[in-house]
């Protein structure tokens, strides 16, 4: 069943009735780092980096890049990128997040949150996720960013955000609870 919300959204926006509230959405995102061997079908794929070209950028430069990466071998290489970032081995996806630095002007935020539009859009299509820090990272005294920018042939002039693994979970982690909200730390006018 789908409603108009013309008044918030302009004419003709439809939602579908029943969806999960945003709110739900993000108590169900937990960091899922086991996966079951499954694909993610294109059409799931498209919504998630679709999700992802909707967020904000500052002054609307949209410097995003994606690299969709589900060869094995390629996972296995950046499985190894941080210590950190085992689990990228086991799943089906890895997006890696990249910066065109002629088009950036606050470039980590950006990125940062279309890692987030990545993964609550992943959630709500039932599919786990794991953030993995690239910049300012490093394993076994090499530098990460350059480690994943040399395996996946990523040019001069563009930076590594972070790489988000993609898949149906093979765990189960409770939702975040209500309970997770600190009264203490939420400041009115001044702290």
């Amino acid at each position: 069943m789908l409603w108009v919300q013309e008044d918030i959204y302009g004419p003709g926006f439809q939602c579908i009735a029943g969806g999960i509230t945003m709110l739900e959405a993000m108590r169900r995102r937990r960091s899922i780092r086991k996966y079951r061997n499954e694909e993610v079908p294109e059409g799931d794929l498209k919504k998630i980096l679709e999700a992802a070209m909707y967020a904000p950028s500052a002054w609307g430069a949209k410097p995003w890049h994606f690299v969709v990466v589900k060869d094995p071998e390629l996972k296995e290489k950046l499985s190894k990128a941080t210590p950190y970032a085992a689990h990228a081995a086991g799943a089906p996806v890895v997006i890696v997040l990249v910066a065109d630095m002629k088009l950036a002007k606050r470039w980590i935020e950006d990125l940062s949150i279309a890692a987030a539009h990545i993964m609550l859009q992943a959630a709500d299509l039932g599919y786990g996720t794991c953030f993995i820090q690239i910049r300012d990272s490093e394993n076994e005294g090499r530098d990460a960013e350059e480690y994943v920018k040399k395996f996946l042939g990523i040019p001069e002039g563009y930076n590594v955000e972070c790489m988000i693994t993609v898949g149906k979970p093979a765990e189960q982690k409770a939702p975040h609870e209500e309970g997770e909200y600190m009264e203490e730390r939420v400041h009115l006018d001044r702290w």
